[in-house]
């Protein structure tokens, strides 16, 4: 592959930055997660006017991605995002409309996960936990287990397109250790709409969407705890002169960039329609082990300051301790590429 980005992908980059820096101020985040859902509105609509999510390729939405992780912005794009992305592939454009499409997905990868069932009609049964955005979402992209349709009496896998509020869909709030209000969903009947099979394509562009914030995530919390090494003074001289500090930023320089390769191969593979699961797994798990490691680094440099609530390195630690276990910790991943290779 190219690692090289497109004047095009750089250019949502660099505007998503922009917007960022002046909307997703510590002082902003603060008013945000005072109202209680941790959901910034006004620049969810500002980053709206600004890009047609239905229109940037993948490559283009994962550096804007990276940018809203990098100011742990409070608003749930990466799985808005995968969802637009896996609609843009079956060739149906998002609704403008829709303020934020959500997926009931989260825990789908634990052996106890709640189950979501499909009727020969269509209908959904069941329950999906910890959504993200799903207390406000305008469409669901949910996966179900339904009818099999090459055989007669099989069950298969499949996405399913629910509207919130139609009748049979029971929205009830979550919190989470960063302070997103999440959401437990309950269906029982409700109608569905039948989107596709392909339910191993939309995992793949749920996780990489998530690593694609997590590397923001993590290349934010790098750059504010080496300034702060380099300013707070110990002894007479910067700690980021003690060998330990030091040491342990370079780890994390070392992680970030591990991080940024394996991402950047599963998204072009992805966008490419190439086979990706070893891929995006890899990128998962570089997501995982740099997210935690680099969420206790932020912290333990910080120190005291690194749990301020009046600062913003505890929030780079709870969005990377969240993100690092979002659609499959490290362990989940290693397991997923040592099924496929053994396929293989």
């Amino acid at each position: 592959m190219d690692f090289l980005f497109t004047p095009e992908q750089d250019e949502a980059a660099a505007l998503a930055a922009e917007i960022l820096a002046d909307k997703a101020t510590v002082e902003r985040m603060k008013a945000v997660e005072a109202a209680g859902d941790r959901f910034d509105h006004e620049l969810w609509a500002t980053l709206g006017d600004a890009f047609d999510w239905s229109e940037l390729d993948l490559i283009e939405l994962a550096r804007v991605l990276v940018e809203v992780g990098r100011k742990v912005a409070p608003v749930p794009l990466a799985t808005h995002g995968a969802c637009v992305a896996f609609l843009g592939g079956l060739g149906r454009a998002a609704d403008a409309a829709v303020y934020a499409a959500a997926v009931a997905e989260e825990r789908d990868h634990l052996p106890a996960a709640p189950t979501v069932v499909a009727d020969a009609q269509g209908a959904l049964t069941g329950a999906k936990t910890l959504v993200r955005g799903g207390m406000t979402a305008d469409a669901l992209l949910v996966t179900a287990t339904g009818p099999d349709p090459s055989t007669d009496s099989g069950t298969t896998a499949a996405v399913y397109l629910v509207d919130p509020s139609s009748a049979g869909v029971d929205r009830k709030a979550q919190r989470t250790s960063d302070g997103d209000r999440s959401a437990l969903i309950t269906f029982t009947d409700a109608p569905a709409e039948l989107l596709g099979h392909d339910v191993l394509r939309f995992h793949e562009l749920l996780t990489v969407c998530a690593a694609a914030e997590q590397l923001g995530v993590t290349e934010g919390a790098l750059a504010l705890t080496s300034e702060y090494a380099k300013t707070r003074e110990q002894f007479g001289r910067p700690i980021g002169t003690f060998q330990a500090v030091s040491q342990r930023l370079a780890d994390g320089f070392i992680d970030v960039l591990g991080q940024r390769l394996t991402l950047w191969q599963a998204v072009w593979r992805l966008q490419e329609v190439l086979p990706a699961a070893v891929e995006v797994a890899v990128a998962k798990l570089w997501a995982a082990d740099a997210g935690h490691r680099l969420a206790h680094t932020t912290v333990h440099v910080h120190g005291g300051v690194g749990i301020d609530l009046d600062g913003d390195a505890h929030r780079y630690f709870t969005a990377a301790k969240r993100f690092e276990f979002l659609f499959g910790g490290a362990t989940d991943q290693a397991l997923t590429i040592g099924r496929v290779l053994s396929r293989t």
